[in-house]
């Protein structure tokens, strides 16, 4: 049967998460006169307005690859940035570092004075982003260039494949300026992964094999089948403003420059990886490191918005693990899965499941995702009052990634040329059948795609705000992702489907797997081989270790949400409004969870004080 959430179990959540210092406390609800005063005193600052929006631009602008995905300048501005690339050197780390710290120094001056609602919202979450920013600049060699799940090789080409904007004939010109660009680029990165190797800075064995693979992938195909030369084609059949033609002398030019330029880019590549891997060996954790442990802390800072340590956090996904085995026990053995581990019997389920029949059944999953997808925005309806103007669209994962992606979401471009985009891995040749559900509302509706198109779609709010140009981090969007899995079960989505309530539920766990085995690896001297062994997939594993921290981003900012819900819940009794409750969080958008907290308890102190009748109509202030 499906598993209900007990307000006595969500109380006890709470507690535990207050004494570990994750919440913060619920202010006390303002006089109705009180509020009225203030009101009067947050004055817009046209001075702040003027500032914030020239130094998003300035931020923006030393981004080219994010400003074309954001579309975010006028055409004749835009146009010049979709024609480059963000510089891999010194000078444009340093670059990024003098802008934050002459920024935090701004915002300082601005948060001592006085500003309405939106600005101090702005003014705290582009502080907060700053701060993240110069705190982590020690630390950026720890992330390794070459790398399976971000690396420069993997984000460059499925920038060009995907998010490069191909609108009109004019955007194929500057898609083939940037891939002129591209062997200056990896150039770049391997000058900047030579000298942290030099610093003793290794990947693990394992990760440099990965890395490998997918170059030898990229080089395997001839320039005219190259991933790059095939994308651009497909994707340039749509274009209204080009002849047969033009199109094919831009296909010829795109060949070109693969073959005599970013080939043998790749090939250096090749080389250089082949020259570290004799260098590396399999150990997995940042604690390796010179300086590991201080990076690893404020990588978990950055992802998670808290202060937790990585003893804190492994405590707090030991006891989620243990409820969370404990509730899907109930459920395997109706299933007649009795034997066995949870891993085991879980596995057996899925198996069990496997798409019957000859022939490849990926493109009947996919049809079986979209249909998910299609359910869920029914389903939303009563639960949201806010919901995004653009459509998802749900597609297979390119080949070059698809070995070892996770299942994604990519936001739609803002000028509506792209869709909000629900990105399945399917390798095979098994399937993750019982998560397929609780994937499509994570990742789909009403997860990312409500939380992150409703953003660049809200009026009222900066453009740096509604691009997410500065934002809340990892844990307020995936906090927020995996707090709409939950929502699924509470609100009986699952009726009657036992295994895609299990596919849950582990999807759940494997979120609190995450903290233990994040801070096993980066802290307590796990190797891969004990992370997998704890229950997780090894390409997962490799994930953790190349980004440590952002796996502990999900449980840790859903447990916040539950915790705020809660909080709210408890001081307004009857007249919470869950859908009120969700739209304060999606028109705020992405911010530090602290600020998020002010303003749920804002809106705490306004329905409190309206009048029953009014509740409709006050859903966030």
């Amino acid at each position: 049967m499906p598993l209900t959430f007990q307000p006595r179990r969500v109380a006890t959540l709470v507690s535990i998460l207050g004494a570990l210092a994750i919440v913060a406390t619920v202010a006390p609800a303002h006089s109705a006169s009180q509020s009225a005063v203030q009101a009067q005193q947050k004055k817009p600052d046209a001075a702040f307005d003027k500032w914030a929006n020239a130094f998003a631009a300035d931020w923006v602008r030393l981004d080219p690859e994010s400003s074309s995905t954001l579309q975010y300048f006028a055409p004749a501005q835009q146009q010049v940035l979709d024609r480059q690339y963000a510089p891999l050197t010194e000078a444009s780390r340093a670059k990024r570092l003098a802008l934050a710290r002459s920024g935090l120094a701004r915002l300082d001056v601005f948060l001592a004075r006085p500003l309405d609602d939106t600005q101090r919202i702005s003014a705290e979450t582009m502080r907060w982003s700053l701060q993240q920013t110069v705190a982590a600049y020690p630390y950026l060699d720890h992330h390794f260039v070459f790398q399976q799940f971000s690396g420069t090789h993997v984000n460059m080409v499925n920038f060009l494949a995907t998010r490069h904007p191909l609108r009109r004939a004019a955007d194929v010109e500057s898609y083939l300026a940037r891939l002129g660009l591209a062997d200056t680029i990896l150039d770049q990165a391997l000058v900047r992964a030579r000298s942290a190797i030099g610093r003793k800075l290794i990947p693990p064995r394992f990760i440099v094999a990965r890395a490998q693979a997918q170059v030898d992938t990229f080089l395997a195909a001839a320039p005219d089948k190259n991933a790059l030369v095939a994308s651009l084609e497909q994707r340039m059949a749509a274009l209204p403003d080009m002849t047969p033609q033009e199109r094919a002398a831009a296909v010829a030019k795109a060949t070109a420059i693969v073959g005599s330029k970013l080939l043998p880019a790749f090939g250096r590549v090749k080389v250089f990886l082949a020259e570290v891997h004799p260098l590396a060996n399999d150990e997995a954790g940042l604690s390796r490191l010179s300086d590991g442990a201080s990076a690893y802390r404020q990588a978990l800072a950055t992802y998670t918005g808290s202060t937790l340590s990585p003893d804190e956090i492994h405590m707090i996904g030991l006891r989620e693990v243990a409820r969370l085995e404990a509730a899907m026990d109930g459920h395997l053995r109706t299933l007649g899965f009795k034997d066995g581990s949870i891993g085991q019997r879980m596995s057996a389920l899925d198996k069990s499941l496997q798409p019957k029949g000859e022939g490849d059944p990926r493109a009947a999953l996919l049809q079986r995702y979209t249909a998910m997808v299609r359910d869920a925005e029914q389903r939303s309806t009563s639960l949201f009052n806010l919901k995004p103007r653009a459509p998802i669209d749900i597609r297979r994962e390119p080949p070059m990634t698809e070995a070892t992606a996770s299942a994604h979401y990519s936001t739609p471009a803002p000028d509506g040329s792209l869709p909000g985009i629900f990105w399945v891995p399917m390798p095979g040749p098994e399937f993750d059948m019982t998560k397929m559900r609780t994937l499509s509302y994570h990742e789909g509706v009403p997860g990312h795609h409500f939380q992150l198109a409703i953003q660049q779609e809200l009026s009222g709010l900066p453009k740096f705000r509604t691009s997410r140009v500065f934002g809340g981090g990892s844990s307020h969007s995936e906090g927020w992702a995996l707090y709409t899995e939950r929502l699924a079960v509470e609100q009986g989505w699952y009726d009657g489907d036992v295994p895609g309530l299990l596919g849950a539920l582990n999807a759940e766990l494997f979120r609190a797997r995450r903290l233990v085995v994040d801070t096993g690896l980066h802290s307590k001297g796990w190797t891969r081989q004990q992370a997998i062994d704890y229950g997780v997939k090894a390409q997962e594993v490799e994930r953790y270790v190349v980004n440590p921290g952002q796996a502990c981003s999900y449980m840790l900012g859903m447990l916040r949400i539950l915790d705020m819900r809660a909080k709210a819940r408890l001081a307004l009794g009857d007249k919470f409004n869950l859908p009120g409750f969700h739209d304060v969080i999606l028109r705020t958008g992405s911010v530090p969870l602290d600020v998020l907290a002010k303003e749920i308890d804002r809106w705490v102190a306004q329905q409190a004080n309206a009048p029953m009748a009014s509740q409709a109509t006050l859903l966030g202030g």
